[in-house]
């Protein structure tokens, strides 16, 4: 895997340059992979030195990693359909049009201001989000990403299966999956910090998403943490084994797909953003990010992939340079992929 050159180079710059704290890496193709860990876990109050094994709080990523899979072995059982109107599981919502398959497409159009959001409990804030969010012009027109998709997704996986959206992910596919390091409820000395805050102080092992943090397990947007090892696991198990056979060739076989009812190609599967490599079939990748400094690219096609692991929001989530970076990085190696 030497053609990475650029790409590798770019990724330890992210450490060495102090755009990030640190960094956890691993680039993967078939048995063969680059990986590296270097920087530090955190640099305030006192500077930690980042380790292998440690845990991220994996912010978005959580929604193709839990979510997605729940809510699609769910439809596998004939449980849901992705065609199925969410006011069919969530009545409280006042707008029949919006469907599952809109809110894992990020076409809902669903949004809405709701004020003192942080202050407010669990079962206030969910129902806030279920009765003061409208659906606007972008509805079925443009793919506007959003959490409240994810988690209404959650909550619908709620009503179905009757206990807390992260209990089901855990015992669904954390456990079958045999993600040891993976959890909602981290070891605090295990985990890499985030933000800084004045309410909150240095955030370490707990989640940084503030609407994560009032819903605690009902909420299918964020929440979950993990070790490189884990995501390893997972990413490979996805690509290679239909996540261990959990889910079907078929139902696999629609990550890579565009899953909108827009007309026209576009860019977005079932809770993965679609990615064209650069090969000369133009054959597709799926990847995600998340706010805190973390994301996936795979590609079932040829058996590799890249995941990064950083904690960008430490000590504070205002890091442009981080986004400028990741950006390019992610143009380098779609550009070294077809070097292989």
């Amino acid at each position: 895997m030497k053609h990475f050159t650029k790409t590798v180079a770019q990724l330890n710059a992210l450490a060495d340059d102090g755009i990030v704290p640190g960094i956890n890496y691993l680039l993967f193709q078939g048995q063969e992979s680059i990986r590296e860990t270097r920087g530090f876990a955190q640099t305030r109050p006192v500077p930690e030195i980042l380790k292998p094994d440690m845990q991220y709080d994996l912010a978005s990523l959580t929604k193709v990693l839990g979510t997605v899979p729940v809510i699609m072995m769910l439809v596998q059982e004939g449980k849901i359909g992705i065609d199925d109107p969410v006011q069919k599981y969530l009545p409280e919502f006042g707008d029949a049009r919006p469907t599952i398959r809109h809110l894992l497409t990020h076409t809902s159009g669903i949004s809405g201001y709701i004020p003192h959001r942080d202050q407010l409990s669990p079962q206030e804030l969910k129902r806030a989000f279920l009765s003061q969010q409208r659906v606007d012009s972008s509805f079925n027109r443009q793919i506007r990403y959003a959490d409240v998709n994810f988690l209404y997704l959650g909550w619908i996986i709620e009503a179905v299966c009757r206990q807390p959206v992260q209990n089901v992910i855990t015992e669904r596919v954390l456990r079958p999956l045999g993600l040891a390091g993976a959890t909602f409820h981290p070891a605090i000395d295990r985990c890499v910090p985030t933000e800084v805050q004045p309410g909150r102080g240095l955030i370490r092992g707990t989640v940084h998403d503030p609407k994560a943090f009032v819903l605690g397990a009902h909420c299918g947007c964020a929440g979950l943490f993990a070790s490189m090892a884990d995501l390893e696991r997972f990413s490979r198990a996805l690509i290679e084994t239909n996540l261990a056979g959990l889910l079907t060739s078929k139902t696999v076989d629609c990550f890579f797909r565009d899953q909108t009812s827009l007309s026209g190609p576009h860019s977005r599967s079932f809770g993965w953003k679609l990615l064209h490599s650069r090969a000369s079939d133009r054959h597709l990748l799926i990847s995600h990010t998340g706010f805190t400094g973390t994301w996936l690219i795979l590609d079932r096609q040829t058996d590799q992939g890249m995941i990064v692991l950083t904690n960008r929001v430490h000590p504070t989530a205002k890091n442009q340079a981080y986004l400028d970076r990741r950006d390019r990085i992610f143009a380098s190696y779609l550009a070294e992929m077809q070097m292989a």
